[in-house]
């Protein structure tokens, strides 16, 4: 019955028939983390994911399903909705019960965590594929295959036990053979139809260099900055002509609060051999101008317009007095 829980995860919402080709998110997934201090308090966390933007929540207190979206329930109906969302309710409910008392037949110590992951993808040529994996701390636990429970290695002789127990209700199997290649390729195939205005839009970066704290004397950590673009995928280097740079280190991809990116991108440079370098951004936004921003101090363009001025002044100046004397 362990086994059970992440598998209904993986149908947080069915959804609509789309079969339009569709550039984007190619997978949905549900994540729960569930935490057991002692046999008498837990906690759970529910979330549902396509690919890295996150659509919906659960609000373990009130036990209702949060919508990140107004297109987080694909094209079911309010009905449908509201008995999945008492399934969870449900489910909920009887897995922590379940956890609590078998956590000693399970050879399971407080405090617990326990993680889960569920989903189906959308592979090139159109084939979906579905999956499911649990952890115990951390640690592969188990994993469905063909049907079958499989325990990890990392799992030990528990992991063992708890599949031999779950492979006895071959009722539960069925329903999850059917949750995991029916119903998550159905709401899938909806919900990427639902979003696909928001999801297919292209949010053009910002980007801007700075400098970081000095490794060592004598050293620059140059740092190039790129922010509120989408969709994820960018590409960013520091480059000295059309050469990239070794050394470069990527930050992760951070989210900003707008669903848009943040990256951070450094380079550890001798203090001499800075000029020359740049910053080059590659995003699908862009449509091919890359954004290139040249490290050192240069001339600021209110610096060259004051130039300008004064030297023409001086040399308006000139033409004056050389009239003046000849005349």
């Amino acid at each position: 019955m362990l086994l059970l829980p992440f598998q209904l995860l993986a149908v947080l919402f069915p959804g609509g028939d789309s079969e339009d080709v569709f550039q984007g998110p190619t997978s949905f997934h549900v994540i729960q983390i569930s935490s057991f201090a002692n046999s008498t308090w837990a906690h759970n966390l529910g979330s549902g994911w396509l690919d890295d933007l996150q659509i919906h929540g659960w609000d373990s207190d009130s036990g209702t399903a949060i919508l990140l979206k107004p297109w987080s329930k694909g094209n079911i109906s309010d009905e449908e909705f509201a008995e999945l969302q008492e399934i969870f309710r449900v489910y909920f409910f009887g897995f922590t019960q379940e956890i609590q008392q078998r956590a000693s037949e399970f050879q399971m110590e407080y405090p617990i965590e326990i993680q889960g992951i569920a989903g189906c993808e959308l592979r090139s040529g159109g084939s979906i594929i579905s999956f499911l994996r649990g952890a115990l701390g951390g640690l592969n636990f188990l994993s469905s295959e063909n049907d079958t429970c499989v325990p990890a290695p990392e799992g030990g002789s528990r992991a063992h036990h708890v599949c031999k127990l779950i492979m006895q209700y071959q009722g539960v199997m069925d329903t999850v053979k059917k949750l995991l290649f029916e119903t998550c390729p159905r709401y899938l195939s909806g919900v990427l139809n639902a979003g696909k205005a928001e999801l297919q839009r292209q949010v053009k970066p910002e980007a801007w260099l700075s400098s970081g704290p000095s490794p060592r004397p004598g050293r620059l950590l140059l740092v190039c900055h790129v922010s509120g673009f989408y969709p994820k995928p960018v590409w960013v280097r520091w480059m000295r002509g059309e050469q990239e740079q070794p050394g470069t280190r990527h930050s992760d991809l951070l989210p900003n609060a707008d669903w848009t990116w943040y990256l951070r991108t450094t380079l550890d440079v001798a203090a001499g051999e800075a000029a020359g370098l740049s910053c080059r951004v590659k995003h699908s936004s862009l449509e091919g101008q890359d954004i290139i921003l040249h490290w050192g101090h240069p001339i600021s363009i209110g610096l060259i317009f004051l130039t300008i001025i004064v030297l023409s002044l001086i040399l308006l100046l000139c033409l004056a007095l050389w009239y003046m004397r000849h005349r």
